[in-house]
């Protein structure tokens, strides 16, 4: 009797104290996170991410070694489409990952009939977080825009950057201050029609100003002495793609995210900070694998920033890592080839994107100096007998015997699109697309909350879950339904 009495206490006493466990898990997780990274990767689709894993891999010669980014414990999948095409460009999904709402392709943070819709960065400050913004492309880019701007139009960057003086947000840092300087402006070139001066307008609000290339090392000397602000935008247009980076001319995304960490993290009621790996993009729309390969590869050292930080406040910060879409419909395998060669990538020292297409590599209709030029700086110094008459037919078509069928390559340069396709065959990769394509993009996390991210989900919803995880307002309008297609379809 006394037996039985003991063994139901003590059953009693082990479900307390499981429930009290449960409870206080439950209240621990409960609250919202004080420090949110969100880190985006325009363009960078599954293929993507595996093609840097597996370069890193075949580079450093460890067989298991994965990004930061695959390594988080919540996994997830997300559709894309736009409110009025199943391919979506980046200021529609930008709209669905930071407001939680479906757009046209090419609006601004509104839905479609112009009502503006409040993103994650505005509604952070209206809990008094600091907010910050960091891209590799332009500041005005879609993807940043959307976070902190509202327009109809996202070629309206000269008024995306007026906008961003009244957006709150407390560190900018990317590329193209022409939206922000004045027409004639003697530090450098603007794409401004008016005399109006953003940046010295950021600089009478308080704002720490960094302009122009020669500023990378103020930059980088630069240490907050409390809770400031800080305006940079260091080239004309984009920051340029990592492979054709020079560290003293240009910040990393890895130094911009650690300075906006370092700025931000002063603010008593937290930050919320966005990254964005831009050029990926930019990189598969010229079907450019290098330069995809080591842009996603610098995009998961800025995240290692964030890591950095996470492990020292695990129970208070929140990283996420997604994609707006895929670009260039990258494919991991080519024929009916079953390998992947990520060696023939190893000797790649500039983009092709970039320096073939419109830089120091392009073809001047000098054919010795450009095939050098290719064989110095992207290995291609084995020429098989059909790879030059290969190059030798895009030449033809620059020289002006067939310039009606240099549309055929979306305005890129024939000579570059044509190398880059050597290369992308060598590593048995292919390309479908110069523009986005409709596939699912991964999502990853880790961090307080992360776990109701994970799963296949709509990009509206990611939005959703992370408002409603922050404990955040979200504009007053009925969500649409996140699993609607577009009502305007090609099929």
């Amino acid at each position: 009797m006394l037996r039985k009495f003991f063994s139901r206490k003590l059953a009693v006493i082990a479900l307390a104290l499981f429930l009290g466990l449960i409870g206080g898990v439950n209240s621990a997780s409960a609250h919202a996170p004080r420090y949110v990274f969100y880190f985006i990767g325009d363009g960078m689709g599954a293929a993507q991410r595996q093609a840097a894993e597996y370069y890193l891999r075949a580079e450093t010669g460890v067989k298991d070694i994965k990004l930061r980014m695959n390594q988080f414990p919540v996994a997830g999948i997300n559709t894309t489409y736009s409110a009025d095409s199943l391919v979506t460009d980046s200021a529609a999904a930008g709209t669905a990952l930071a407001a939680g709402y479906k757009t046209n392709n090419g609006i601004i943070a509104q839905l479609p009939d112009g009502t503006n819709v409040k993103s994650l960065v505005e509604a952070a400050e209206e809990k008094g977080m600091g907010t910050g913004l960091v891209t590799t492309t332009r500041i005005t880019h879609a993807t940043p825009a959307v976070f902190a701007s509202h327009n109809s139009n996202r070629d309206a960057e000269n008024e995306i950057a007026l906008d961003y003086l009244d957006s709150g947000v407390d560190f900018f840092a990317g590329g193209g201050y022409r939206h922000f300087v004045p027409q004639n402006w003697d530090g450098g070139k603007s794409k401004r029609k008016d005399d109006l001066n953003i940046a010295e307008k950021f600089k009478g609000q308080g704002y720490h100003i960094f302009l122009t290339e020669k500023d990378t090392q103020k930059f980088r000397n630069y240490k907050p002495s409390g809770q400031e602000k800080v305006f940079a935008a260091f080239t004309y247009s984009h920051l340029p793609y990592e492979l054709d980076r020079e560290n003293d001319h240009t910040p990393s995304l890895a130094e911009l995210t650690a300075k906006g960490i370092e700025v931000l993290e002063k603010y008593k009621e937290g930050f919320f900070l966005m990254v964005e790996g831009g050029r990926i993009d930019h990189a598969c729309h010229a079907h450019d694998p290098a330069g995809s390969i080591h842009d996603t590869l610098a995009f998961d050292k800025a995240l290692d920033e964030a890591y950095s930080f996470y492990q020292k406040y695990p129970d208070e910060t929140l990283i996420v890592v997604v994609a707006d879409h895929e670009t260039g419909g990258f494919g991991l395998g080519f024929g009916d080839n079953y390998f992947l060669k990520m060696d023939q990538l190893f000797k790649a020292k500039v983009t092709t994107a970039d320096v073939l297409n419109e830089g120091v590599g392009k073809y001047d209709k000098d054919r010795k100096k450009f095939f050098d030029f290719i064989a110095t700086n992207l290995g291609l110094d084995n020429l098989s007998l059909d790879e030059k008459i290969k190059i030798e037919q895009a030449m033809d078509l620059i020289d002006g015997s067939q310039k009606d069928a240099i549309a055929t390559y979306a305005g890129y340069d024939p000579a570059a699109i044509t190398v880059t396709h050597i290369m992308s065959e060598r590593a048995n990769m292919f390309w479908t697309t110069y523009a986005h394509s409709g596939t699912t993009v991964p999502l990853s996390a880790i961090g307080v909350g992360a776990e109701a991210l994970g799963g296949f989900k709509d990009n509206t919803e990611v939005a959703r879950t992370l408002f409603s995880i922050l404990e955040f307002k979200p504009t007053e309008v009925a969500f649409t339904h996140p699993t609607s297609l577009p009502k305007v379809i090609n099929y």
